[in-house]
């Protein structure tokens, strides 16, 4: 049995290593080839949907595939986060991640995935305020007003939220341990009956998404306190962040592109690339912007680094509030 010469062995082993990572380049290269499901995990026609639906289009005319959105509600959007971590990790089943993946990792004790483990980031798209707004009787026009307000009245006021566990919840839990008030929540299924109750003075504060009050806000039915986000949002830029006040609070619905775990890095990074390309177009820009949208970018170990910030954060929260899923 003839053994090859050193060099020669040396030679075929380098090329064998080189095949596996020959091969992803070329299946990145190749990507897509065929059409991609993006999950979104709530239904159509919400702000969420929407979002996935402006960066699925952008990408299908980018990439030459079509990236079909398939809405799985259910389950706190655990059923579809569920679907993307028993997909095949080939880039052709991507999950729609936005802040309720980085809450329910600790609202949730019990889920058949460890989200933060399973789901590769890819790329985030943007952040979306939330405001706090007032009945006009509500006598505070700013933050501090209203705390000294809340103080004044301990269990006397009634505020409002999305469902419980959800981003407007904890966000109010947020306020109330940085503040030291004493309020009662009143939580709702849906956005419409919260806004109802406001305008009808049944509960006097509202935390909820910006672009949904936004109307309210300009025709002086609401009045806005502050915006949750970092920045002031363009949308009303005469409105304060609560962090102006409360350094360190922020509370803002963030949207990116997730993948299973094990995805080829060539595929993330070419999704990536496209994604932060689209956020850069004017015309996507001025779409996202209508949604009331802060464009994040970055790379994935950007967009990884915010889950984990924001994952640690709402734990935090949630474990000290005590809030259980009912």
């Amino acid at each position: 049995m003839k053994f090859p010469h050193r060099r020669q062995f040396l030679h075929l082993a380098a090329s064998a290593a080189a095949l596996p990572a020959a091969s992803r380049i070329a299946m990145a290269q190749a990507y897509p080839s065929r059409p991609v499901r993006l999950i979104v995990g709530v239904p159509a026609g919400g702000g969420s949907d929407i979002v996935a639906r402006l960066m699925g289009q952008w990408l299908s005319e980018r990439l030459g595939q079509p990236f079909v959105i398939e809405n799985r509600p259910g389950a706190g959007t655990n059923i579809a986060t569920e679907a993307v971590v028993r997909a095949p990790a080939d880039g052709y089943t991507l999950l729609h991640v936005f802040s309720t993946n980085a809450i329910n990792v600790t609202f949730y004790e019990k889920l058949n995935f460890n989200f933060v483990r399973d789901i590769a980031p890819v790329a985030g798209i943007i952040v979306v305020p939330n405001v706090m707004v007032v009945n006009p009787s509500v006598p505070a026009k700013t933050v501090p007003e209203f705390i000294a307000y809340a103080k004044a009245n301990p269990g006397k006021i009634n505020i409002a939220s999305g469902p419980i566990g959800g981003l407007a919840h904890v966000a109010i839990e947020l306020f109330k341990m940085m503040t030291g008030t004493d309020m009662l929540l009143v939580p709702y299924r849906g956005a419409a009956p919260g806004v109802t109750d406001l305008l009808g003075g049944q509960v006097q504060v509202l935390v909820q998404s910006l672009p949904s009050l936004i109307e309210y806000i300009t025709a002086g039915t609401m009045r806005a306190l502050a915006v949750t986000s970092t920045t002031r949002s363009e949308m009303l830029p005469g409105i304060p962040t609560m962090g102006e006040f409360l350094p360190g609070y922020e509370a803002s619905t963030w949207y990116g592109v997730g993948a299973p775990k094990n995805t080829p890095a060539e595929i993330v990074k070419k999704l990536n690339m496209e994604i932060n390309a689209g956020l850069t177009d004017p015309k996507l820009k001025e779409r996202l912007a209508d949604l009331g949208g802060i464009v994040i970018g970055g790379s994935p170990a950007d967009f990884g680094k915010l889950i984990a910030t924001e994952t640690e954060k709402w734990g935090n929260v949630i474990r000290a509030a005590n809030i259980k899923p009912e």
